[in-house]
Parts: structure tokens; C-alpha cells; sequence
């Protein structure tokens, strides 16, 4: 099957380079016609994933209906807030006809709406089966092939099967679930808390404080995906549990590195400037806290973070507030 690989960021490089290793025929498409055509003629993603060469193998292009051309999948791997509108572009694309189904590797929830990413596939594409691949996945590890597991969540259980036939390969296990909604709310929720580990490093918090601070937010997002219809026992999995730790504790993370900053006293207009790649929880952190109100769920770290980067609230009168909570069982 020929995958259309939509997003030519680290992650979507990497995951178009597992795909190639296990022999699957594909297209990588970045929406930057000069970007891609480097990328293409140097064998290179110099500006998100350097130093890991592009086999020629992979067709890359900026033609969407080109990538789409007899493609059977196409994984997504966009940032959440351009997500519906690329969707909307492919729709409109005489390429996407092939499609027999699509894939998202994007971990983020709308903001106005609070939809996920596969509900807005659907919404897009009603009738094509769709799915969701996530769990402890840092980009550059991905392209080195140091070993990882993840999991691909579909409601149709054949086609995470298929999914995961896909991918699945000897560094990279895969598994399969048919929990779209525990898998998805895992891997978006998780950048939230993230921001506020880096936000200890960047206070000079110790290990017990970001142990403390990540079996709480784990609290925080069991109970809000549950809220949202999720399997318990899959937010403590890799999609959930096994991403908050690699994305709390990794140096390499953009997430805990841009809550670092904040810590330290960066303000939030001045980092993104700086940034080339997306830090997805910025935005979660807003969509999160409204999903929140909306199903009553107590989550005051993800507010804590929504509030300190959009409300200006001093991370020190922040994390203080957190500590100070009337006393309750666990």
C-alpha cells in the first residue's frame, strides 16, 4: 500500500523513513514548495530532522494532488491548528479519490471546538476509516531506530490492524486499539503537563517535584479523557503514561524545554519567535482547560498552565497556588 506521508516536519520525516525501512512505497509532502524541493534534491531535512539521509526511495513534493496520487493511507502529521485546513485542501484534491483511509499522527485538539483530530478527519472524509498513532515517539530517536513501542487506536479494529502491519517492524512495536478517544486525549493532554515539568526545571525544582507534578497531571488526564468517553487503562499506556514521561523528562522534548524557559522567565511571544518547530501544548493548554470547564473536570495544572501563558500569571504565585489546595485523599 502507497502512503501518503502529509506533513514534512521531524516527526513526519521520521515516520516517512520507518515506513520506508519496512518496504512501504510513499510520498512526504511539506507545504513550503522551496523546503521541499531542498529536501528533495539534497536528500536532507535540514531545518527539522539534519544529518539523516532521505532515501531516494521517497518521493517528496509541495503538490498536494501529487503526494494524494494513488496513495491508499494518508498519515497526517500537521500541526493541530492547521489540521482542518489541510483536510479541507486534500478533500479538494482529485488525488484524494484513492484514498482508502487515513491516519493521525498529530496530538493536539481543535481549539474552538474541542474536537479531536480523527472527528475531524471524519468530518472531512465521512465514511473513510481513520486512526490515530501515538506513544513515546521523540523524532530524532525515531530516525536513529533506537527502539520504541507505540500504538494505533481505530474504532475499526481491521483497519488499526492494518495500521499497525504498517508500521510495526523490530525498533518500532507496534500495538492496536480500537480506544481512539483515550489515544488521542493521551497524547495531546500530555504536552500540557510537559510545560509545567519544564516549568519546575526552569524554577530549579528537584525530581521529587517533577515526580509529584507528573503522577498528578496523569490524574488530571485520566480524569478529563474519561470525561471525553476513554478507556482508563489506556491512558496509562503508552499513549498516555508512556508519552508523559518521555515528553516530561527528555531533554530533547519541545514541550518541557519551552516550559523551562517560561520558568526561567522567558515570556511566551519571545520563545515562539525563536521556535522552527511547533510546541504543540501552547495551544492544548487552551483548548484543554475550555474541554474542561465544559465536562466539569477538575484540572488545576493544565489551567495553571493556561493561565501563566495567557492570563500572565507568575509562575512562583503558580506553582505556590497548586501546593497550597485544600488537603484531600488521593
Amino acid at each position: 500500500m502507497k502512503v501518503a506521508v502529509i506533513g514534512a516536519g521531524s516527526f513526519g520525516t521520521a515516520l516517512a523513513l520507518i515506513l520506508n525501512r519496512n518496504g512501504v512505497p510513499l510520498c512526504l509532502w511539506g507545504h513550503d514548495p522551496l523546503q521541499a524541493e531542498k529536501i528533495r534534491t539534497t536528500r536532507e531535512n535540514a531545518k527539522y530532522l539534519p544529518e539523516f539521509p532521505i532515501p531516494p526511495e521517497i518521493e517528496v513534493t509541495s503538490d498536494l494532488n501529487q503526494a494524494l496520487s494513488r496513495s491508499d493511507i494518508g498519515l497526517l502529521v500537521v500541526p493541530s491548528h492547521a489540521f482542518k485546513q489541510i483536510l479541507s485542501q486534500m478533500a479538494q484534491s482529485a488525488g484524494a479519490s484513492s484514498l482508502k483511509g487515513l491516519i493521525s499522527a498529530t496530538k493536539g485538539i481543535e481549539r474552538d471546538t474541542g474536537r479531536r483530530m480523527s472527528e475531524l478527519m471524519s468530518a472531512t472524509f465521512p465514511g473513510l476509516p481513520v486512526a490515530a498513532l501515538s506513544g513515546p515517539t521523540l523524532a530524532v530517536e525515531l530516525a536513529k531506530g533506537v527502539p520504541t513501542a507505540v500504538v494505533v487506536a481505530s474504532p475499526d479494529q481491521a483497519f488499526a490492524e492494518l495500521c499497525q502491519k504498517l508500521f510495526a517492524c523490530s525498533r518500532f512495536r507496534t500495538y492496536w486499539s480500537t480506544d481512539i478517544v483515550g489515544v488521542e486525549l493521551g497524547g495531546a493532554l500530555k504536552n500540557v503537563i510537559a510545560l509545567a515539568s519544564g516549568i519546575c526545571d526552569g524554577l530549579g525544582f528537584g525530581d521529587n517535584s517533577k515526580a509529584a507534578l507528573m503522577t498528578r497531571g496523569l490524574a488530571e488526564i485520566c480524569r478529563l479523557a474519561t470525561a471525553c468517553g476513554a478507556q482508563r487503562d489506556t491512558l496509562t499506556g503508552l499513549s498516555g503514561m508512556g508519552d508523559l514521561i518521555v515528553t516530561c523528562m527528555s531533554q530533547k522534548s519541545r514541550n518541557r524545554s519551552l516550559g523551562e524557559r517560561i520558568g526561567k522567565g522567558e515570556t511566551l511571544e519571545a520563545i515562539l519567535k525563536e521556535m522552527t518547530m511547533v510546541a504543540e501544548g501552547v495551544k492544548t493548554s487552551e483548548s484543554a482547560s475550555l474541554l474542561a470547564v465544559e465536562k466539569r473536570i477538575e484540572t488545576p495544572i493544565i489551567l495553571s498552565v493556561y493561565n501563566i501563558l495567557y492570563k500572565g500569571q507568575n509562575v512562583v504565585e503558580s506553582m505556590g497556588a497548586l501546593l497550597s489546595r485544600d488537603m484531600k485523599n488521593e
